[in-house]
């Protein structure tokens, strides 16, 4: 992969320019391996949300971030999938009594959540302040297994 600058990188957006698949994949690249600070990462994403991202531009964004990252391996599962995302904090009130449900109903509720949610807190994190001992923090093989 070729090595690009992120300064050339923000401009290019700045300037409503079209970024190619290996910026697009060197900034992210960049960015998870810490080696792209978090000022420039969101000077991009401001860029970006000003003028925009071409659909090829968004495809390859959002197939790389796939990519950054663990994925749950649900296809193997018998029942319908389904995820009620969510970030929780403040005002989530109805994640804890919905996931249940629908999984009673036959459908395999895998429930992901994030901590990190700043003052709010995410489900998770609330959540794991519960008296009742619940384990909010599993691997990626537990939750394949637990989703069966």
């Amino acid at each position: 992969m070729s090595y690009f600058s992120a300064v050339d990188i923000i401009t290019t957006k700045r300037d409503d320019g079209v970024l190619s698949d290996d910026a697009i994949t060197w900034v992210l690249d960049a960015y998870v391996r810490g080696d792209l600070a978090e000022e420039q990462m969101s000077a991009l994403l401001m860029a970006i949300f000003f003028n925009g991202l071409s659909e090829r531009e968004l495809n390859t964004w959002t197939d790389r971030m796939i990519e950054s990252g663990e994925r749950l391996e649900l296809g193997n599962l018998t029942r319908p999938t389904v995820d009620k995302h969510s970030t929780g904090g403040v005002g989530d009130k109805i994640s804890l009594i919905l996931a249940p449900l629908v999984a009673a109903c036959g459908a395999a509720v895998p429930q992901l959540s994030g901590r990190g949610l700043g003052h709010t807190g995410g489900r998770s994190t609330n959540s794991s302040r519960s008296p009742v001992g619940a384990r909010f923090s599993r691997t990626t093989r537990s939750a394949n297994n637990w989703t069966r």
